[in-house]
């Protein structure tokens, strides 16, 4: 399975509203991260879970959200998170 699915499967967890997921990688070429085998990837999610939570409560709920795969398969994941009432 591919991380971009890996991490869409995770997602589900959060009861997105709607999410964009862009894998960002192939802009980091070269770069030491890149060398390792881990992607870099750009999510933007709207999810009621984050109601009532700080921009670095959000991040932390989906940095655990993805476990072992920030380990491994993601060097980078850029986040931008709403609640359905900030849109």
């Amino acid at each position: 399975m591919s991380t971009e699915a890996l991490i869409r499967q995770r997602l589900i967890v959060l009861e997105p509203e709607t999410y964009t997921l862009e894998d960002e990688s192939a802009q980091h070429r070269g770069h030491a991260g890149a060398a390792s085998g881990g992607g870099h990837f750009k999510l933007t999610i709207v999810s009621p879970k984050f109601r009532n939570l700080s921009t670095l409560a959000r991040h932390r709920l989906v940095y655990e959200t993805m476990g072992e795969l920030m380990q491994r398969e993601i060097h980078a994941l850029s986040i931008t998170a709403f609640t359905p009432e900030e849109l």
